[in-house]
């Protein structure tokens, strides 16, 4: 890995580089048109994409319930019980989020308040490609379900020898209502705008590659999204108290994921360093996913070589990565030190794995540094919140003059005069 020791002026703008959000306008226009062609001719253009994109013919979308149901036979008991596990932990995190929204009546004659109502329908991306993900289908689908979200319907790319039965084992665990097979940046354009076969969503959740990424952006307005997600990052802080072979580990983790993954560490020890750059080459060797991993490291990764432990964390908020592991002595004095993170991981046990499957929060975290701004998927992603007000007429006489002042001030006289047409009776009789 490429090991910088620069100041910290240098590495910002190197950081800067590294993580920078950037558009292609091609891949924005194919998804542009692609988007317009589902809207327009609904199953027939996805018939069109999945036979062009994923070399397969498709005549009904739906996965019958009961190959769903099926699958739970087909996996070993081992992988029923690791989702049946993580399932448990995800559900005992999540549950914690849920709120019930609130009155307040501290001032008499006025009532205010905020309900909190789950969404109607929500759609689930679950990538196919070079992977299946029943992890993602969990951590996706398990918070919507808490949240009581009516239904919960899932798209994945069609696969020649069938969906693996992992993923629809997945699903029928998550509770996922119907699974379509259907993928890429068509299946987020009928999630958004329906088809005869494919309901249309209130939100779309889920990771993807940058063309059901862009077709996110593009439909958001139409539904809600989740995030724009981008490539998989883990960043590490660590000092000379870490085992080198251990972050080497975590870094190929998740530059296993994608070539555009990122992996970077961060650290006060250039011999630390150059141990670490060493046990990746090393244990890139035997890597299955090899060719995957060393364009991530060799592209996207880097170790910054910083003066201090202060330094070390200044940084990393500037990189605010998707997931971060503190491998400091005592990693949990520095909590407070971090601004941006998707997710955190504290001390040598805290693998980043760990949080991918079976710990509880969330792994659907944002990238590219929108943890600047972004949180990890929740509860609070599938409701919507609606305001509610009641005033007695004491209480609207009191405020009359204050209203009205300020909608005239803003030029609106029907505003002013729509609040005191309540009271034109009474000013009449005057």
């Amino acid at each position: 890995m490429k090991i910088y020791q620069e100041s910290l002026t240098k590495m910002k703008q190197v950081v800067k580089n590294y993580t920078q959000q950037t558009s292609d306008f091609t891949i924005e226009q194919q998804v542009r048109e692609i988007i317009e062609n589902v809207r327009k001719r609904q199953d027939q253009a996805l018939k069109e994409y999945e036979l062009k994109f994923d070399q397969t013919a498709i005549e009904n979308f739906a996965v019958p319930a009961t190959e769903i149901q099926q699958a739970l036979q087909k996996i070993s008991p081992e992988l029923r019980q690791a989702l049946e596990h993580a399932k448990k932990n995800i559900v005992s995190f999540h549950e914690k989020e849920l709120t019930s929204g609130f009155i307040d009546t501290a001032v008499p004659g006025i009532i205010r308040g905020q309900k909190v109502t789950p969404l109607q329908r929500v759609g689930i991306y679950v990538p196919g490609g070079t992977a299946a993900y029943p992890s993602t289908i969990l951590m996706s689908a398990l918070p919507a379900k808490i949240a009581g979200v009516d239904q919960v319907i899932m798209v994945t790319p069609p696969q020649k020898k069938g969906i693996a039965p992992a993923v629809l084992a997945a699903a029928a665990i998550a509770g996922v209502d119907a699974v379509y097979q259907v993928g890429g940046a068509q299946a987020i354009a009928a999630l958004a705008y329906g088809t005869e076969s494919i309901p249309a969503v209130n939100k779309i959740v889920g990771p993807g590659n940058i063309y059901v990424a862009t077709a996110k952006k593009q439909v958001f307005g139409q539904v809600a999204i989740d995030m724009v997600a981008g490539p998989s990052e883990i960043g590490i802080l660590a000092d000379d108290t870490a085992d080198a072979a251990e972050l080497a580990a975590d870094l190929l983790s998740q530059a296993e994921h994608d070539r555009r993954a990122r992996p970077m560490l961060i650290t006060d020890s250039l011999t630390l360093a150059q141990k670490v750059s060493q046990q990746v080459d090393q244990q890139l060797v035997n890597l299955p996913r090899r060719a995957i991993a060393q364009a991530a490291v060799e592209d996207r990764g880097f170790i910054a070589v910083m003066e201090s432990v202060p330094e070390m964390f200044t940084l990393m908020n500037e990189v605010a990565p998707e997931h971060l592991e503190i491998q400091l002595a005592d990693p949990s004095q520095y909590l407070s030190y971090i601004r941006n993170a998707g997710s955190v991981f504290l001390g040598r046990y805290a693998s980043e794995p760990l949080g991918d499957y079976l710990a509880g929060p969330n792994h659907v975290l944002p990238t590219g540094g929108t943890a600047k701004f972004s949180s990890p998927l929740g509860v609070y992603d599938f409701v919507k919140k609606t305001s509610f007000i009641q005033f007695s007429k004491t209480a609207l006489q009191a405020d009359l003059s204050d209203i009205t002042e300020l909608a005239r001030t803003e030029g609106l006289e029907a505003h002013a005069r729509a609040v005191e047409q309540r009271f034109a009776a009474e000013r009449k009789g005057k």
